[in-house]
């Protein structure tokens, strides 16, 4: 990896200390001195800081299905829809977030701009569910539904939830890309603990969300609602002011400028010479130095895809005479880093839109699955077992995959490749599509289980406690299988997309795997609508109706084992397709010869 040239020391008490390597700053935007920054401990403050975070999420989004069907008196399709809608929005969000932090604001900026707006979000939340929404009191239990809501509180209802999706999801793609800035990838030390900062990222999101699943899910799930929801914004405003307090801590990569601009740049000055013949000689191509490139960080070399875009970068007799006056239009003439990093982004695009069909699998686990548990049985003696709390098995699966991974699979794969050092023994793309591999086998096996829930329902049960005899445990491994299929499939995209992107766009970067989980809960969205439209042809009940007893949800499931299968067949091609970023030895954004490394 391309490295700063200028290492700069200073003595202190004695000893000698160093700034980073990779052209990081201080909160000061002075270079960040290696000692007093970064690394474990500002890293562990924001993997603290996501999990409280997503412990207030998942404590509204966990049972949200349940609420929209309980409170707010929505069938079961229809609350399915508007959760997948919702959670789609969440990370449609993480587009505006990371534009705004790789543009203008910075991560840091961004991360604490978004979690103030999250956590007024979920304050609005709680006050209008505790004000307004849980009438007649004790409303919102299995047996008790909630009366008619007026307009005003309904629109409370959705303009909290929306500001919760706001927050959460701008802050999120920025939340993962700055935890990695606190690793120097020019350190070989810290190079390591960078590659495993996602796993323990990811593996810290799934324990925040824990306690949602287990303690607030039960409190939710017996109607205090308003309780669980305030538990949530209190986890939130801990978890924002723990990472203000880290402020001092942290390194920070400076913003590259609007993307939008530089990608309009090499289109239109690719399309004004459309008709200009290219030459195989690359010295024909603007090199650009540190004053006219417009990228920020390491100098990304020449590659022979997408060869349109090359005449972006070509010297015309015109552009020569220009270059020579230091009059450069930047709209007849750019860098070919700036080309390199347009043509990185399209490369990456087929890669992503391969990921989206498994974030439909994956969404079913806030819908469906829940409302398939709560048809089962779910009572051990007198106790009720609520049915989103299953997704409890889906985080421990995580956290021992992410284990398992990390210390057992990975180094006997490298052993018998025989690879030293540095490297994988499972690359980015083969996690990813062993992820797609174990995401059809869960689909299978909840399919299975409908099978077997249909077998022994009460057929006469409409909404009954356990309207089915068989117990809700039947669901652990499809949970299971979920979980395992996301150490592979989500913590694999993080550090792909992450690595993949170009230096100026890291958290565009991040939010391309947030963005795939959005367009894979509209995908779910719009295919739960088909399905009942189709399925309810000729008077019947359809697929996935209010009383799952009368439909067909193990068609449902196996629907989705096919297409992801479908999805494998094409997520391999476009692997196989794929090449990697290349970068030269030379960084663009240099640290300024004035600045010193202070202590």
């Amino acid at each position: 990896m391309a490295c700063l040239e200028l290492s700069k020391e200073v003595k202190v008490k004695g000893g000698e200390e160093e700034c980073t390597n990779d052209g990081t700053v201080d909160f000061y935007g002075m270079p960040a001195n290696r000692g007093k920054t970064g690394k474990w401990l500002a890293g562990i403050m924001l993997l603290l800081n996501q999990g409280l975070a997503t412990l207030a999420f998942f404590g509204v989004g966990v049972n949200l299905v349940l609420f929209l069907t309980r409170v707010l008196q929505q069938n079961n399709a229809e609350a399915a829809n508007n959760v997948s809608i919702w959670t789609g929005t969440v990370y449609i969000f993480s587009l505006l977030g990371a534009f705004l932090s790789d543009s203008y604001w910075g991560r840091f900026k961004s991360c604490a701009i978004f979690q103030v707006i999250y956590v007024t979000g979920l304050v609005l939340l709680s006050l209008t569910t505790q004000r307004y929404l849980l009438k007649p009191e004790g409303c919102g239990d299995r047996t008790t539904l909630c009366g008619e809501r007026s307009n005003m509180e309904i629109s409370l209802f959705y303009i909290s939830v929306y500001m919760i999706a706001l927050g959460y999801g701008g802050y999120q793609p920025n939340i993962a890309t700055f935890g990695a800035d606190q690793f120097d990838a020019c350190d070989p030390k810290e190079k390591q603990s960078k590659q495993s900062f996602f796993s323990y990222f990811y593996l810290a999101l799934n324990l925040g969300s824990l306690f949602s699943n287990t303690v607030l899910d039960y409190f939710e799930d017996d109607g205090m609602w308003a309780l669980g929801f305030w538990a949530s914004s209190a986890s939130a405003f801990a978890g924002l002011m723990l990472f203000l307090g880290g402020t001092a801590k942290y390194r920070h990569f400076r913003s590259s400028g609007n993307p939008i601009i530089r990608f309009s740049q090499v289109i239109v000055a690719a399309s004004k010479k459309w008709n200009v013949e290219m030459l195989e000689n690359e010295d024909t191509l603007y090199e650009g130095d540190d004053e006219s490139s417009k990228t920020v960080g390491r100098k990304m070399l020449h590659t022979h895809g997408f060869k349109f875009f090359d005449r972006a970068a070509l010297i015309t007799s015109k552009e020569h005479d220009n270059e020579k006056q230091s009059n450069r239009n930047p709209w007849r003439l750019c860098p070919i880093s700036q080309v390199e990093e347009v043509k990185c982004i399209l490369r990456l695009l087929p890669i992503w839109l391969c990921t989206i069909v498994y974030s439909v699998v994956f969404t079913q686990m806030a819908s469906i699955f829940v409302e398939q548990g709560d048809a089962m049985k779910t009572t051990i003696g007198k106790f009720r077992i609520p049915a989103a709390s299953m997704s409890s098995f889906d985080i421990m699966s995580v956290a021992v995959l992410i284990f398992l991974y990390r210390r057992v699979l990975d180094p006997v794969v490298k052993k018998i490749k025989k690879i030293k050092g540095e490297g994988q023994g499972i690359t980015q793309l083969q996690r990813m599509g062993i992820g797609l591999v174990i995401a059809v086998m869960a689909m299978l096996s909840a399919a299975i289980v409908e099978c077997y829930r249909l077998k022994y329902a009460k057929k006469d049960c409409t909404h009954c406690e356990g309207s089915s005899s068989l117990s809700i445990f039947w669901q652990v491994p499809q949970y299971s299988l979920i979980g395992a299929s996301e150490v592979f499939m989500y913590v694999g995209q993080l550090e792909f997309f992450n690595e993949q992107a170009p230096d100026g766009l890291k958290s565009f970067g991040s939010a391309l795997c947030m963005t795939s989980i959005s367009l894979g809960n509209y995908v779910s969205s719009l295919l739960v609508s088909v399905v009942m439209k189709i399925s309810t042809t000729d008077n019947m009940s359809g697929w996935i109706p209010g009383n799952l007893n009368e439909g067909h949800l193990d068609r449902f499931y196996f629907l989705l084992a096919g297409l992801t299968i479908l999805d494998l067949v094409a997520f391999t091609t476009c692997a196989k397709w794929y090449k990697p970023i290349k970068h030269g030895g030379e960084m663009i954004q240099k640290v300024k010869e004035e600045d010193k490394c202070e202590v």
